[in-house]
């Protein structure tokens, strides 16, 4: 099998003309932590549907473990694992009945599910609670029995949607390492959705940005951030100053990719540090008031800033207005 994932042009409009997907392509190799990121809104979910074919698409197609997502949709359904945004977890019932009630969905039965439970159980550190009703599990814990619920029948590709969303920062991070050996000594084929562009960037080999439906820079996260050169200024103003910014700037031979975004301006220099004094400099002339400073390395945001031509944080506001 070349592809464990392959998604070709696909197109989803849902009623009154919400434009879920725009012609949306991208490919995962078999074994390796794939990520599409981009803002609530983006599409990602709704690629995930048409993936693990609980919608279909307009246009376009789609394959998993090699199997057409349209045309042998239950054998695809038998060989991936889901983990939803909402978890599946029954409240009312025990961790381990949670994973026995999965495998008999499955056809597993009798001693071979008491083992696969049992198992499931110690590996995500359920052990203890697995008899305790799920109700009193804390959010990280239900998280970790979505997933071993979704590994019951040992699929061949694992669909992780926002499985981070909501949980605190150390938890985040424990599910982290959970996902990324998963790949890694499970040899699983993981395609996880994120608007945590963090991440995306600790987890996944490959990485799809997608903005409006459709991808617009793919590679390793490395590559992406490769592409900008030098590193990224990040000003904090005390407040809008329109105008005022560009024209300070526009002068500067030292930076280049100017953008503001109300408070915030960005901007990015071949050499950071030297480049920083001069950018105050042309603020203050213009009185443009600062309230902070820093420089970076390239991140993920500003790839995504590069491509969709305008701040995650701006998707996400936009999403919010059209939702």
């Amino acid at each position: 099998m070349e592809k464990a994932i392959e998604a070709e042009s696909l197109a989803k409009t849902y009623p009154k003309g919400v434009k879920a997907l725009a012609g949306l392509s991208f490919a995962v190799t078999p074994g390796t932590v794939f990520a599409l990121v981009g803002p609530n809104g983006a599409g990602k979910s709704t690629a995930v549907k048409i993936l693990t074919t609980l919608t279909t698409a307009d246009a376009g197609r789609a394959t998993v473990a090699g199997l057409d997502v349209l045309a042998e949709g239950d054998r695809v359904r038998r060989t991936i694992g889901v983990v939803a945004q909402g978890s599946g977890v029954d409240v009312q019932a025990t961790g381990r009945e949670n994973l026995r009630l999965q495998g008999q969905i499955h056809g597993i039965r009798g001693r071979s599910i008491e083992v696969r439970a049992q198992e499931l159980l110690e590996r995500f550190g359920l052990a203890d609670a697995a008899d305790r009703v799920a109700r009193g599990y804390s959010g990280g814990m239900q998280r970790r029995l979505d997933i071993a619920m979704a590994l019951v029948h040992d699929p061949a590709v694992l669909f992780l949607d926002e499985p981070t969303t909501g949980l605190d920062p150390e938890v985040r991070a424990d599910m982290w390492s959970e996902i990324a050996e998963l790949a890694r000594e499970r040899g699983k084929t993981v395609l996880l959705t994120t608007h945590y562009l963090e991440e995306a960037d600790q987890l996944a080999e490959r990485v799809a940005i997608v903005d409006r439906g459709t991808v617009v820079a793919e590679g390793t996260p490395e590559e992406l951030k490769r592409e900008l050169r030098g590193d990224a200024i990040h000003v904090d103003l005390e407040t809008e100053y329109n105008g005022r910014v560009n024209r300070a700037l526009s002068a500067l031979e030292a930076v280049r990719d100017v953008t503001v975004d109300g408070k915030s301006l960005r901007a990015r220099a071949d050499d950071g540090g030297r480049a920083v004094p001069l950018v105050l400099q042309a603020l203050e002339k213009q009185g443009v008031a600062v309230a902070s400073v820093r420089v970076a390395r390239p991140s993920l945001d500003d790839v995504y800033l590069k491509y969709a031509g305008r701040t995650f944080d701006a998707a996400e506001a936009e999403a919010e207005v059209t939702r």
